[in-house]
């Protein structure tokens, strides 16, 4: 196992950082599948016979258990690095498709619950933390670019795995044509996954690198970053940034926004086709344009991870989520009203509105990074998570707690949505404003700095060097001195 140890994944002189990112797609692009589940949530629902409550709280519990694992394992990441990280992921992911098809084919939802939510929740969270640390290392010059390329590859998961288990599903059960495919189709599918996954996953895991001990990019100033709003040199533990304001301020905006998007996407095929429902209960939206649909809001959802992000490096995080939130609400309320009146409207709308929910989770680490510094940077971001795991279980509830009450599938329309819709708008406007009372992080909270003995940190000197000393396993030497933490 010594092959997986942080110290044999450090990157040799001259090694060329363009190699991270495809690296970090590798494993972000395969549990980005999560996105992709409503393809088949039709499927599930009458192969068990039950609710569309009760097969989102599969989707439900996986973020729930991304958020959870992300948080508890946040620092174990740090200080192992992400080689063993995104090896861990892929055995928990793989894992939970295998437990997941057995409970298909025997008929238990409960294996399902504990196989693709529980098991395979856990290789979500620590596959999607792995490489986020490692690349913002990568890039200090360009935080947001380097998040966003981290991250891209989760939203844009569903790109590839929403077309390709469309086909999948007809290969495997060939009778059901442009209607509902059989249960048995989708543990096959599930089965097909597993291997697929694992392939790529390992081959993500054996490819990244972390940056040697004193690394920088060339000609790269760190006095310019200093030079913008928010960003500080100093440094934050993890422990201490859960104590602070801008961190839970930060875990309102990221549930408001995730809660927001999160509903619609895990509904988003039966969706379409409901805001397009004739009077007779016909959809003008088939089966494979809905699956389609999906796919088209991957591209949005990734798209978003990538250009918002790196639009935030020029005009700050903070204003980049102000657009996320407040120009969002405004989607959703032309989304509820008017959003049957053309299919264009209605996927534009999406489309937008899914571009800030992913912009939303790449500019988070930078956000983190510009508030906290880059010690224990991905700790931060796991413990942040625990918003997304929260947003897992509120969205999809409220979204289908709306749906079961007003009817039962393929019997819904366009005017089902709209409370859920409007509930969506009201928590916008909640995040908006706790973006806006986000400030930096008061100086008691930092780490102390090189030689100044117990400093300002709420810890004593004493406790401080050790931390500092224990990150030397990850994020090498974290000093709060802006050069040091760079070349970390």
């Amino acid at each position: 196992m010594g092959v997986l140890d942080r110290s044999r994944t450090i990157a040799g002189p001259g090694f060329n950082r363009w190699l991270i990112p495809p690296a970090a797609l590798a494993v972000h692009l395969c549990i980005g599948q999560v996105y992709a589940t409503s393809v088949y949530k039709t499927a599930l629902v009458e192969h068990f016979g039950t609710s569309q409550t009760a097969i989102g709280v599969i989707f439900s519990v996986a973020i729930v258990m991304l958020g959870l694992s992300a948080a508890i394992f946040g620092t174990w990441v740090d200080t192992n690095g992400p080689r063993k990280a995104m090896v861990a992921s892929a055995a928990c992911w793989v894992t939970g498709f295998l437990v997941g098809s057995l409970g298909i084919f025997t008929g238990q939802l409960w294996l399902l619950y504990l196989g693709y939510g529980v098991i395979g929740g856990i290789g979500l969270g620590i596959g999607y933390i792995s490489p986020v640390s490692t690349l913002i290392k990568w890039f200090p010059d360009r935080p947001g670019l380097a998040t966003g390329m981290a991250i891209m590859g989760f939203g844009g998961g569903a790109l590839i795995a929403s077309p390709l288990s469309t086909a999948l599903l007809k290969l495997y059960d060939p009778a059901s044509g442009s209607g509902t495919p059989s249960g048995d189709a989708v543990g096959k599918l599930f089965l097909t996954f597993a291997v697929l996954h694992l392939a790529y996953m390992l081959f993500g895991a054996f490819t990244i690198r972390v940056p040697a001990d004193g690394w920088r990019p060339a000609g790269f100033d760190p006095a310019t970053v200093k030079a913008k709003a928010l960003v500080t040199d100093a440094h934050v533990s993890a422990n201490n940034a859960i104590r602070t304001r801008p961190f839970w301020l930060l875990w309102i905006v990221l549930f408001c926004n995730v809660t927001a998007g999160i509903g619609i996407l895990e509904q988003a095929a039966p969706m379409i086709q409901d805001f397009f429902r004739q009077p007779d209960g016909h959809s003008l939206v088939s089966a494979a344009v809905a699956g389609g649909f999906v796919g088209l809001l991957s591209i949005g959802n990734m798209a978003g991870r990538f250009v918002w992000s790196t639009t935030s490096d020029y005009i700050g995080r903070k204003r980049i989520y102000l657009v996320y939130l407040g120009v969002g609400a405004v989607l959703y309320v032309v989304l509820a009203t008017v959003g049957s009146a053309a299919t264009l409207l209605f996927v534009l709308l999406a489309f937008v509105i899914l571009s800030f929910y992913g912009g939303g989770f790449a500019t988070a680490p930078a956000y983190l990074r510009d508030l906290f510094g880059t010690f224990q940077v991905g700790a931060i971001h796991g413990r942040l998570l625990t918003a997304w795991s929260a947003a897992g279980v509120a969205g999809p509830l409220i979204v289908n707690g709306v749906l079961d009450a007003r009817g039962k599938p393929g019997t819904l329309d366009a005017g089902a949505y709209q409370p859920a819709l409007f509930v969506m708008v009201g928590l916008l406007v909640v995040g908006f404003v706790a973006n806006l009372l986000v400030r930096s992080v008061d100086p008691r909270y930092h780490e102390p700095r090189r030689g100044a003995g117990t400093a300002t940190g709420t810890r004593t000197g004493r406790e401080g060097a050790s931390a500092v000393a224990a990150a030397d396993a990850g994020p090498a030497t974290a000093t709060t001195t802006r050069t040091a933490a760079e070349e970390a």
